[in-house]
């Protein structure tokens, strides 16, 4: 691979080069499997105990660590030490801010093969996404310093009331955040919503998804290794439902930033919103039940390619995966078989090879809900065009591994066509006009990304003006509807799929966690 060549999710093969540098972080990373992990409150490392083993979707033999179930006592002392640390971190200089979370950025690239061998084995991630999200994570924190420089803290002078008065406008920060940070980007999300509460001059409870915790420890590492204070970032492993139950209700929380289940942002929200005595920001992204449109004018060449990577890369756990295709019916039949066949030659088996493309789902749990899935496609008259197994037998009867499946057949408001699911089953629905695609298309809850194909720009305006997503692609082959790059694309949720209608990776993510100050001066 060139030096300096970016690995990103469209851009996916890589050289000798690339390989060895993998292959060399993972004989790294798995000498550090195994050992146990602290809770990190103003920088003191505690092993409190009890412990959780984390397992390795890819062989639950491996054991990627023992973390430490914080008690109640230690949730609220990491709040306290994150408002305690506030009026500090927040009267730093913005320009020293910026410079520090740059440095960040740094110490990450210079691991990037590290991170992502660790990626590949706590999530089940393939090479090539994974070193795509390490790099991912660098951009998300050089971006957000970008944007903070360019707009110079977000401090502007306004119009005078009169000769004697100076007036601004000046973005504050609002406090201590909590960030929850999910398992299927378990080092880019974290560093995105961590980088951008830092950086805006917040202070940040940093609590990963007891599946994969392990990534953001190491970036709870590289922020203190950069120069973020130790009363400004908190790490906390913790149950889900306690440590929510108490920061919900904790006066000195100022915001919560979340990525996962609608569920669960759901409840954040309520419980959050009934017991602070005012209203506190959230900055949330729930997932999707993401569309593509594959017209009579599309390149089918183009359509199968970019629906494949996106529906089937880390085998559908993304929530911009593509999970419904809506295709024309004069091109349905040829786009299917095509579909099929690419499908089927994609290599399933352990991430940690450079020959594989589908790994494991996370958990046991993730596999139930792709069995009964399928069973409720075969019951409801559905038909499964290609796949529909748990694959067993070697490194598949020790983890928590699905072939892609395609399924066609099921009604337009099927609970399978409707819910997110996070596994990789993709439903295909013929239809007459675009206008009814497009309709079943919005016909959901969520609305984080989607895609068309088609060469035919009237058609391609038509969707842009009228599907509801905040990404959206037209005629992109390397992802239908996966694949956004800070800086390129704002990762933006509407309706269900986020809170605030300004996406992480886009400019004006950043204001979220601020709030405005308008000072006036009379001299």
């Amino acid at each position: 691979m060139k030096k300096g060549k970016k690995l990103t999710y469209v851009n996916l093969p890589a050289d000798d080069t690339f390989h060895a540098g993998y292959e060399k972080a993972l004989d790294q990373v798995l000498t550090e499997l195994g050992r146990s992990h602290p809770i990190i409150i103003g920088g003191r490392e505690l092993f409190p105990g009890p412990e959780f083993e984390v397992l390795s979707p890819i062989d639950r033999r491996v054991v990627i660590g023992k973390f430490q179930e914080a008690t109640p006592v230690l949730i609220r002392s990491a709040i306290a030490a994150a408002s305690e640390g506030f009026p500090a971190w927040r009267e730093r200089d913005w320009k020293e801010r910026t410079r520090i979370i740059r440095k960040t950025a740094d110490i990450l690239d210079s691991q990037k093969f590290l991170l992502a061998a660790l990626i590949t084995c706590e999530s089940g991630k393939n090479r090539y996404e994974a070193v795509a999200e390490a790099w991912e994570a660098v951009d998300m924190l050089r971006y957000h310093a970008e944007i903070y420089k360019k707009q110079e803290g977000f401090a502007i002078s306004t119009r005078p009331e009169s000769a004697e008065a100076g007036s601004r406008s000046i973005m504050r920060p609002y406090g201590a955040w909590v960030v929850i940070s999910p398992f299927n980007f378990p080092l880019s999300l974290a560093a995105g919503m961590a980088g951008a509460a830092l950086i805006t001059g917040n202070t940040i409870v940093l609590k990963p998804t007891g599946i994969a915790p392990f990534s953001a420890l190491k970036l709870y590492y590289a922020f203190t290794a950069a120069g973020v204070p130790p009363d400004a970032i908190q790490y906390i492993t913790a149950p889900g439902a306690l440590f929510g139950e108490i920061v919900t209700a904790h006066t000195d929380i100022a915001g919560i930033a979340f990525t996962g289940s609608r569920a669960a942002g759901m409840w954040l929200n309520r419980r959050f919103t009934a017991k602070q005595r005012y209203i506190k920001p959230l900055i949330f992204e729930m997932g999707s039940k993401n569309p593509v449109i594959v017209t009579r004018h599309a390149d089918l060449e183009k359509a199968v390619e970019g629906t494949c990577k996106s529906a089937f890369g880390f085998s559908g756990q993304k929530c911009s995966a593509a999970s419904r295709v809506y295709v024309e019916e004069p091109v349905a039949e040829q786009f299917i078989a095509r579909l099929r066949r690419q499908v089927e030659g994609l290599g399933a088996g352990d991430p940690r090879e450079k020959e594989t493309f589908i790994g494991p789902l996370i958990s046991a749990e993730a596999l139930q809900t792709f069995r009964d899935s399928v069973e409720m496609v075969k019951k409801d008259g559905g038909r499964i065009i290609s796949g529909g197994h748990v694959l067993s037998g070697g490194i598949f009867s020790q983890g928590y591994y699905a072939e892609p499946t395609i399924v066609t057949g099921l009604t337009k408001r099927h609970p399978l066509v409707r819910q997110e699911l996070f596994v990789p089953l993709l439903i295909i629905t013929p239809f007459t006009t675009l206008a009814e695609a497009l309709l079943e298309a919005n016909a959901t809850d969520f609305g984080l990304t989607a895609g068309i194909f088609s060469e035919n720009d009237e058609e391609i305006a038509y969707f842009f003006d009228t599907i509801q997503s905040g990404v959206t692609y037209a005629n992109r082959r390397g992802g239908a509807t996966t694949g956004a790059w800070p800086g390129t694309q704002s990762f933006c949720g509407w309706k269900g799929s986020g809170s605030t209608g300004k996406g992480i990776g886009g400019p004006y993510y950043l204001l979220s966690y601020l709030r405005e100050q308008a000072q006036t001066r009379i001299r």
